[in-house]
């Protein structure tokens, strides 16, 4: 095609950057359309949380040693779901003085979040309000539990489709 090798270079340099230009204009249109979404593991930014680990891990560990938190919703289901905790103290006796925040998020999408407060107690049973789930798969459940100056993150995972299945 090209006798004179002066001449095919240029052409080749000038198809490559413009194969590497358009490169990039694809690869920011697919970032533009498929947004990252931020974790909040610990119920707060990855920034904070891992600024603060060792204190979140500390904070547990105190925390672990006074009470027993446990999750006791027996399945969780697109319809209807009941998030329940029971929180103990290590004699086994009911702690109704607590606080507990939860959140139900998808993993990989916030605009699902549903924040459940001001559960109903019962004998250290704490009880949140029905929730319907607006899309089925995937939920991490987390929660904050505070009992006075002591607090945990207690985070589980549960999938709609399975609902026996939990990964704490």
């Amino acid at each position: 095609m090209f006798k004179n090798p002066g001449v095919k270079w240029p052409i080749i340099i000038a198809v490559s950057i413009v194969g590497i230009i358009g490169a990039c204009v694809w690869t920011i249109k697919v970032a533009i359309n498929n947004p990252v979404e931020m974790s909040e593991y610990g119920m707060q930014s990855y920034h904070e949380y891992d600024r603060d680990v060792n204190d979140i891990i500390e904070a547990k560990i105190a925390f672990d040693q006074k009470y027993s938190i446990s999750f006791v919703t027996p399945q969780i289901t697109a319809k209807g779901t009941v998030v329940e905790y029971n929180l103990t103290d290590k004699s086994g006796r009911a702690v109704n003085n607590g606080q507990i925040d939860v959140v139900l998020t998808r993993p990989n999408e916030n605009k699902y979040d549903i924040n459940l407060s001001n559960p109903t107690v019962v004998e250290g049973r704490y009880i949140f309000a029905p929730v319907d789930l607006p899309k089925l798969g995937r939920w991490d459940i987390m929660a904050k539990v505070s009992v006075g100056s002591d607090q945990r993150y207690y985070n589980l995972k549960a999938d709609t489709r399975n609902p026996n299945t939990f990964e704490f």
